[in-house]
């Protein structure tokens, strides 16, 4: 088993959870850097993964989907500086603890993640994708698991349907077709997430949607009647959408292979790092238990 470390979930949790006070000697936030290294030290200590990678995003505004549709995530507001900076010393600390982390301005973390999904498939090793984020789930397989370790727990392939709605293989047609607010795709226009659920659950897929818009009028859901027509006009707009909700499986990753296997930290620039930033004992302990543990 290899695990996937959506990491912006856990830096942005710690951001908004943790107490904004916490400060190193310069002023400068920290809270964000801390809940971060104890989530990820935690994840370290009770999983000891033989495969492990920490993928990150790196810029909303190069992503081939903004090159597609500019509008993509245009409603988020830009992380603000003293964040940026906590993100950065969250990759330095990830490394330092002898773990693999990845960025690119091209792809998104989600692709980064698909990527070495494919990457484990091909080589007969299934993924643990450890997040809160609903759009990857669409990367499982009947071997996978979708880990919220903050909230739902471990999710198996079969119960994605009882969790989102539809199947793994449908979430990439379901947000194109109900659109998707947080990343600012609008979908099909009158078309909410029952209408988009009941379609898939008819059809399949949003592309056999599309091979039979003259039996759309038979699906049970309100507006059946003039669903079909309102799909045709604004059948565009879906494909459009669909082109930014599918996860991209194809990033070029360096040393894949040999790079997911964790080494043991360095402790002096664990130690280091946690100097400038003023952040105490306990978290040195757990990195040395963690040392302790690739070491033994």
């Amino acid at each position: 088993m290899q695990y996937l470390i959506d990491a912006s979930v856990y830096v942005f949790r710690a951001h908004f959870s943790m107490p904004d006070d916490m400060v190193d000697g310069d002023g400068n936030p920290v809270n964000a850097l801390y809940g971060y290294c104890r989530f990820l030290g935690d994840f370290m200590e009770r999983v000891n993964p033989e495969f492990v990678a920490v993928l990150f995003d790196e810029s909303l505004t190069t992503s081939f989907r903004a090159e597609i549709y500019p509008q993509y995530k245009a409603n988020r507001e830009p992380a603000p500086v003293e964040l940026k900076r906590q993100f950065e010393q969250c990759r330095r600390f990830t490394r330092a603890l002898g773990i693999m982390e990845c960025a690119c301005p091209r792809y998104e973390a989600d692709d980064l993640i698909g990527t070495l999904v494919e990457h484990g498939r091909r080589r007969g090793r299934a993924s643990t994708i450890v997040t809160r984020d609903k759009d990857l789930a669409q990367l499982l397989s009947e071997a996978d698991v979708f880990w919220d370790i903050a909230g739902r727990g471990k999710i198996g392939y079969q119960q994605i349907p009882e969790t989102f709605g539809v199947w793994p293989e449908q979430i990439a047609d379901f947000l194109a077709l109900a659109g998707d607010s947080v990343d600012n795709i609008p979908g099909v226009p009158g078309v909410g997430k029952k209408t988009a659920t009941a379609l898939l659950q008819h059809f399949g897929s949003l592309e056999e949607i599309y091979a039979n818009l003259d039996k759309v009028h038979e699906v049970t859901v309100r507006g059946a009647k003039t669903l079909g027509a309102k799909l045709e006009l604004h059948k565009d707009d879906a494909m459009l959408a669909r082109r930014l909700t599918g996860i991209a499986c194809d990033v070029p990753i360096d040393h894949p292979a040999t790079g997911m296997r964790p080494t043991p930290p360095k402790l002096g620039d664990i130690n280091a790092l946690f100097d400038e930033a003023g952040i105490g004992m306990a978290l040195r302990r757990q990195a040395e238990r963690v040392s302790d543990l690739r070491h033994g």
